[in-house]
């Protein structure tokens, strides 16, 4: 074998399981279907595969951008390079490249921290939704497909995803436009797969009396590995702000489909309707 695709949980199992070892020969694995993390990445190069991390929604007919290596990257340390293959890249010789947006499609600056919402155009992208003309135009409004994905752009013109606007927790009350002052979901839960003894996780958002939204960690343990809530949360307060670490964290299996994708809404709607019982 020289070739196969994956989600990041088909490759969380792979480079986890009990019989892994490094490669005789290279391996060229396509990671898709959610944002792989760093620490993903760098375990799969370190057995010897190389990753490939495309991005692309049903709307796009599958990978609409690639995060193409650049050779210059082979010279940084480890931990930069992961760094490097977990964003999303540019888009294929079939699209034109995809621009990150703010609400006037003014292109955002290209200064990695600014977000805006990913948008694309080519001929893989579809026509419209069927039959929901209302639906179709709000989607391709301006002439450009509206992905829905919030994303921030490097100096290199490549894309990093930060959230899907309806996962972005908006901690406060108030709908504000600048990554510093949202919860990217994303972001914690690169956090807390650094952890030694996570296997994987998913973060979504849950009610808090104070704060409207607070991010909360759903988390499945590496075999034979334990942790508590605490050191969870304590560990995410070592390496990001203190106000994105997640306020409660639950531990067990992840919600999945067929294919492996980590089903988010499953957990989140179970969150807020188990609040809504609990106030009535």
């Amino acid at each position: 074998m020289t070739h196969y695709c994956g989600a990041p949980t088909v490759q969380i199992g792979i480079v986890n399981d009990p019989k892994a070892h490094a490669l005789t020969r290279p391996v060229t694995c396509a990671v898709a279907g959610a944002p792989p993390s760093p620490t993903l990445l760098g375990k799969l190069k370190e057995l010897g595969f190389r990753p490939v991390h495309v991005y692309g929604l049903t709307e796009t007919y599958g990978p609409h951008t690639v995060c193409a290596w650049n050779d210059e990257w082979d010279r940084l340390p480890p931990d930069e390079m992961a760094q490097k293959a977990a964003r999303q890249g540019q888009g294929y010789v079939v699209a034109d490249l995809v621009r990150v947006v703010d609400d006037q499609m003014n292109d955002v600056a290209m200064d990695g921290e600014t977000l805006g919402e990913v948008i694309m155009r080519g001929n893989n992208v579809m026509k419209g939704y069927f039959e929901q003309p209302d639906a179709s135009a709000e989607a391709f409004r301006g002439g450009w497909f509206h992905s829905g994905d919030l994303a921030v752009w490097h100096a290199d013109g490549y894309i990093e995803l930060r959230d899907r606007k309806k996962d972005i927790i908006i901690s406060g009350g108030e709908n504000i436009s600048t990554i510093e002052e949202n919860i990217s979901t994303i972001e914690v839960e690169q956090t807390v797969v650094k952890h030694p003894a996570v296997l994987e996780c998913a973060v979504v958002a849950v009610p808090d009396a104070k704060w409207g939204e607070r991010p909360k960690a759903f988390v499945t343990l590496k075999p034979g590995c334990t942790a508590t809530e605490g050191e969870i949360i304590e560990f995410c307060r070592q390496h990001i702000a203190h106000f994105k670490c997640p306020a409660g964290v639950e531990f067990g299996d992840l919600p999945k489909t067929s294919t492996g994708k980590v089903q988010k809404f499953v957990l989140r709607d179970r969150e807020w309707k188990g609040q809504a019982k609990r106030i009535n």
